[in-house]
């Protein structure tokens, strides 16, 4: 194992184990917390990981509960809120490790949405926030669900379909398919927490959100429509706010063939704020 990276748990919300990945850089500038979507897991994010610690940067990215090497029923969560606190958990503990720094946090997709609630939840800790690909609206794809009683059906499964929509790499499609720590499936009940009463409480408390943040989003993106990013940016009431569209890049735009230009926008508007 590499001399700058470590893996541990802590506890989240209601004693769950919460797995850690920490790389570690001999520069460090800032500290960057990443918080993954949907399905995934952190150890995705080793490519971006390198990269932010070859730039100056401590990386702390986790494992949401219900997922990759974390604690909790798979693809299951009681509240949405839960993965806030979660990541507040790992927010504490860096801040623990590395008190003079400051911290920024990049969530993608549900993470994204974890990371939104998390600006609202903490307005005061970190230093900034971005966006890739956020599900921080009331999807299309879930609009018909809106009145839906989830919790009637809490359990009942729902594939994972994402696969051939989230890069137009294919070496990393075949890798989300093959990664026996991504989920095939997940719960009614997830769905129900985020996408539809997560979703819609997000939409309503959105001008409260303040933190500086980057919102970036894929032109080509089919499992969450630009217009979520676009959505955000416009209702926010965020002084320092910037959003960049990168036409033709799919859903994980820190997979695309294009990622390090992504990488280098975020790095660039981090350093801006150091």
């Amino acid at each position: 194992m590499a001399e700058n990276y470590a893996e541990f748990v802590i506890k989240g919300e209601r004693g769950t184990d919460i797995f850690v990945r920490k790389n570690l850089s001999h520069s460090a500038r800032a500290v960057l917390i990443i918080v993954h979507g949907l399905c995934e897991h952190g150890g995705r994010y080793d490519f971006v990981s390198d990269f932010f610690t070859r730039h100056g940067y401590h990386v702390y990215r986790h494992d949401h509960r219900g997922h990759g090497k974390s604690g909790g029923e798979r693809g299951y969560v009681e509240d949405y809120m839960d993965y806030i606190k979660d990541t507040n958990a790992v927010v504490n503990r860096a801040k623990e490790d590395h008190p003079t720094l400051p911290l920024f946090m990049l969530g993608h997709s549900m993470g994204g949405f974890i990371t939104a609630f998390y600006g609202l939840t903490y307005p005061d800790f970190l230093k900034g926030q971005i966006f890739s690909g956020a599900a921080v609206i009331l999807l299309p794809l879930f609009k018909d669900l809106e009145s839906f009683d989830y919790n009637a059906s809490a359990y009942n499964p729902i594939a994972n379909s994402l696969a051939d929509l989230i890069s137009r790499d294919a070496q990393v499609v075949r890798s989300y398919k093959e990664d026996p720590l991504v989920l095939k499936e997940f719960t009614t009940k997830l769905m129900g927490e985020v996408f539809l009463r997560g979703a819609k409480e997000l939409m309503t408390r959105m001008k409260e959100y303040t933190y500086p943040c980057l919102i970036l989003h894929g032109g080509g993106d089919a499992i969450v429509t630009p217009e979520a990013s676009k959505y955000l940016f416009e209702h926010i009431s965020s002084k320092d706010k910037e959003i960049s569209i990168y036409e033709g890049l799919y859903h994980e735009i820190l997979n695309e063939p294009e990622k390090m230009t992504v990488l280098n926008d975020i790095d660039h508007w981090i350093k801006q704020r150091i």
